[in-house]
């Protein structure tokens, strides 16, 4: 790769004056493949796009989407007296929801109150009520829900997603991440490791108010128009050459066009995450301006946007889910804050006709125990939780495997993380055993070498 300031010194003397002349005509007639042009996919796409809606922190399953009598049944009882085979609950005791679950919808889906609004689109849902994964550590959870995998560096699902589609706008990233975690594996969730650096996510927002954030580093300050882009032309021709000389780094590649987007995200971008051109009657559908649903509220507008311009995956992440303790205050605090939000972008998508074909996924990293050591806390559970699904060709008004009648594990249905994502994969056109990179001698794929597709919940 060739530095901007060994450019700009080779450019003020003769030399450099032919360089830059001679060099940005060869670049302008050299052909230049695209790896973020849109691709074949394995078979026909029930969904074009990914919206991954991360609750991070481990959202309470029983106290939202999973609906238990049994723990009012025994509330306040010591599990080891019960004969359920309750694995690692000894030492608590059971805890009923402190909040009502409401049939919804025409299907009469199961839906706490904490959910008022998103309960009305209860016939879009589709619950996955026998989800779980192998740890109950957040590092490790939250990384294997991105990436497959908690013990290696691996491919984020979004630059795999981005990897075999590419991208339907070349004016903007293929995969955009909003307030990623800022711990707990950090850039590892929206990396591409192995894969050429093209296809990792762009952060935004990574602190602070999403009002106020924007991408870095795609102005120029000393050129613009005409001289900017004779400017890169000489560039790439230097990186491509580099390229030619090396062609096993494929980081070079990920220079060369993280050029060209930048260049060209000059002006889209801004236009994009300028919300100033929606409605009032817009700002009132995802909360924004109320101070409760404010943040999240931009989030899901700004989702939606980046999805009508052709984004492939976008990620938004709402923290604060691991509610050890003030169950009660937090749990109501985070559902009233993303309802509303959530239950707009899902009511804005169908009236755009691009729910059909947009896939919208809610985890987090994985549930909490039914039974308790505070009295108004729960802890971790990675062997049995909920995510939810809605529109891209997902089954609506559905709920798709469950936990045992105190919902501590996953007994029918059961989706690993590895299911999950073979079903987006599969929900996107592409076979997840067909989506393999060769990397250090091997082939390697989103799953590993696990994954069923949960072909019950598709339309």
């Amino acid at each position: 790769m060739i530095s901007r300031r060994f450019a700009l010194k080779t450019a003020g003397c003769g030399f450099g004056y032919l360089a830059f002349s001679g060099l940005a005509a060869e670049a302008a007639i050299r052909e230049y493949s695209n790896p973020l042009e849109p691709k074949e996919t394995h078979f026909p796409a029930k969904a074009k796009r990914v919206i991954f809606l991360c609750m991070r922190g481990g959202p309470s399953h029983v106290d939202t989407f999973d609906y238990k009598p049994a723990l009012e049944k025994y509330d306040g009882q010591d599990p080891g007296s019960l004969a359920q085979g309750l694995n690692g609950q000894q030492g608590r005791t059971l805890l009923k929801s402190p909040w009502k679950f409401l049939n919804s919808g025409e299907s009469g889906l199961p839906i706490s109150e904490l959910y008022p609004n998103l309960s009305q689109h209860a016939d879009e849902l589709c619950l996955l009520n026998g989800s779980h994964t192998d740890i109950p550590n957040h590092p490790q959870a939250l990384v294997q829900l991105h990436t497959g995998n908690f013990q290696f560096v691996r491919p984020s699902v979004g630059a795999w997603v981005l990897y075999g589609l590419g991208t339907e706008n070349q004016d903007l990233p293929g995969f955009i991440t909003i307030k990623p975690p800022a711990q707990l594996g950090g850039t590892q969730n929206y990396g591409s490791s192995f894969l050429p650096a093209v296809y990792q996510g762009t952060a935004i927002g990574e602190s602070g108010s999403i009002q106020n954030a924007e991408i870095g580093n795609i102005r120029n300050v000393q050129f613009a128009g005409k001289l900017q882009r004779k400017q890169l032309d000489l560039l790439q021709t230097m990186n491509r050459n580099a390229v030619e000389r090396n062609p096993a780094n494929t980081e070079l590649e990920g220079v060369i066009e993280s050029y060209e987007l930048g260049y060209r995200m000059q002006t889209a971008v801004p236009d994009i995450m300028n919300l100033t051109d929606e409605s009032e009657e817009t700002f009132r559908r995802y909360g924004i301006g109320e101070k409760q649903t404010d943040e999240f509220g931009r989030q899901c507008l700004m989702a939606r946007r980046f999805a009508e311009a052709g984004v492939r995956f976008i990620e938004l992440t709402h923290e604060g889910w691991d509610q050890h303790n003030s169950l009660k205050a937090k749990l109501e605090s985070n559902c009233s804050a993303t309802d509303q939000p959530i239950a707009g972008l899902i009511d804005d998508l169908k009236q755009r006709g691009m729910l059909n074909d947009t896939l919208i996924v809610w985890s987090g990293e994985f549930g909490r125990t039914p039974a308790v050591r505070r009295d108004d806390g729960r802890d971790h559970n990675s062997t049995g939780f909920t995510v939810w699904l809605a529109g891209g060709g997902v089954k609506g008004g559905m709920r798709y495997g469950a936990t045992d009648e105190f919902g501590i594990a996953a007994t029918d249905g059961k989706m690993h993380v590895h299911d999950l994502h073979a079903t987006i994969l599969h929900l996107l056109g592409l076979d997840h055993t067909r989506l393999t990179y060769r990397y250090a001698g091997r082939d390697f794929r989103l799953t590993d070498v696990y994954g069923r597709v949960a072909r019950e919940i598709i339309a």
